[in-house]
């Protein structure tokens, strides 16, 4: 019933930036909290960002200050700033997020999980 999709992956030099951008599609009836995690090969996923529908924001600590999270409620969409780039933030980032729908009469809640999208630092 829902979908995200990400898009905004891609190589950067060491220093650059980039912006991930994660749409949710579907019979939506709101969205409650939408992170951004990543998973580096070899290592397990973390939570980079995460932002509420209030706009109350948490981050990993490798990332404060570089990092921006941010959403569109409106456009059911997360995006995160990606600012001063390092080799070590090369990874897999997929979105996710708490989502009521529409299911028949009824609304439900389950969370959904974008297909994810490759972020390559290069030093």
């Amino acid at each position: 019933q829902v979908q995200l999709v990400e898009s905004g992956g891609g190589l950067v030099q060491a220093g650059g930036s980039l912006r991930l951008s994660c749409v949710a599609s579907g019979r939506i009836f709101t969205i409650n909290t939408m992170g951004w995690y990543r998973q580096a090969p070899g290592k397990q996923r973390e939570l980079v960002a995460a932002i509420t529908s209030g706009g109350s924001t948490n981050y990993a600590d490798s990332v404060k200050g570089r990092f921006t999270i941010s959403r569109d409620n409106a456009k059911n969409t997360v995006y995160l700033q990606m600012n001063s780039l390092k080799p070590e933030d090369t990874a897999v980032y997929s979105c996710n997020a708490d989502v009521k729908y529409y299911r028949g009469s009824y609304v439900q809640s389950s969370a959904y999980w974008g297909q994810g999208t490759q972020v390559t630092v290069s030093s």
